[in-house]
């Protein structure tokens, strides 16, 4: 199955979760496409069969500048040929700011379907204020994530 993991990051983190998923999904036997800087054409001359968005939050509740262009980009297009296809999203946040929580991942979900890209599964939320190896406590959600996408 070919998967295209999208990231916003801020400091790195939400980028260094989707790294470890790329190697996660890849060994688990699927074709990645992982690339911060990819473009709404990148991605549809990839053709994927799965989608995963990894994404901090920066802000009040907003996506990181680095993913904004492709966010727009997926948002005024909506690709027809991703309807159906299977997704999820990994939210990288601090629950000590409220409502803004994952607010960036609530973004991405929400494009997800307005994209029609299925969710398989709950969003995955990481909470910096708990977690210090965000990479390892996303690896049960992605073990499941691969198990769900039909892979």
């Amino acid at each position: 199955m070919k998967v295209a993991i999208v990231s916003g990051s801020v400091y790195g983190s939400a980028e260094e979760v989707a790294r470890h998923a790329q190697q996660i999904i890849s060994n688990a036997g699927h074709e990645v496409l992982f690339n911060p800087r990819a473009t709404l054409a990148d991605l549809r001359a990839f053709t994927p069969e799965a989608f995963l968005a990894v994404t901090s939050t920066t802000g009040l509740g907003e996506l990181p500048d680095n993913i904004l262009a492709l966010y727009s980009q997926i948002r005024d297009v909506l690709p027809a040929e991703w309807r159906g296809l299977p997704g999820g999203v990994i939210a990288l946040g601090d629950a000590s700011y409220g409502d803004t929580f994952c607010g960036g991942g609530e973004q991405m979900r929400e494009l997800f379907m307005e994209s029609g890209i299925e969710q398989v599964q709950e969003m995955l939320r990481l909470d910096a204020s708990e977690t210090v190896t965000p990479e390892s406590d996303a690896e049960p959600w992605l073990a499941e994530f691969i198990v769900k996408i039909g892979a």
